[in-house]
């Protein structure tokens, strides 16, 4: 397990994502599979930045971890910010047009559609988010 606690800025979103790709690197990745949890970080880091501390600044952890069976990646994303549940939300109506659909909740549904499984829990005053990725 590495794991990586910085500021829950924009800015710092690459330096996220660096430190990811280094460990799935390391782990042999394939580069479907590491694009798409990029995305996820983009998405979900970039939540915590704009929402978790609004309109301060806080610290975010983030956590990499290979589980054996079946061989994935679990990646957290930790923060002592408002408490929220993502998964909460409804899915949009992806079916209806564009000028119909509500704002917010594609990156999340996004998320949801690429990863092999994401769950969130409030515990100990921190927001964990986690996604899991298989790379088999």
């Amino acid at each position: 397990m590495k794991e990586l606690t910085i500021d829950a800025t924009v800015e710092n979103i690459m330096q996220v994502t660096a430190f990811v790709d280094e460990q799935l690197e390391a782990l042999g990745c394939p580069v479907k599979a590491q694009m798409q949890i990029d995305i996820a970080i983009d998405e979900l880091f970039g939540n915590i930045a704009h929402y978790a501390y609004h309109p301060g600044v806080g610290a975010a952890t983030v956590r990499v971890e290979v589980v054996d069976t079946p061989l994935s990646v679990v990646v957290s994303f930790i923060d002592k910010g408002v408490p929220y549940d993502p998964l909460s939300k409804e899915d949009p109506d992806v079916g209806l047009p564009l000028v119909e659909r509500e704002i917010g909740g594609l990156g999340i549904y996004m998320v949801k559609k690429s990863m092999d499984e994401i769950t969130y829990e409030y515990k100990d005053g921190q927001n964990i988010l986690r996604i899991r990725k298989s790379m088999e």
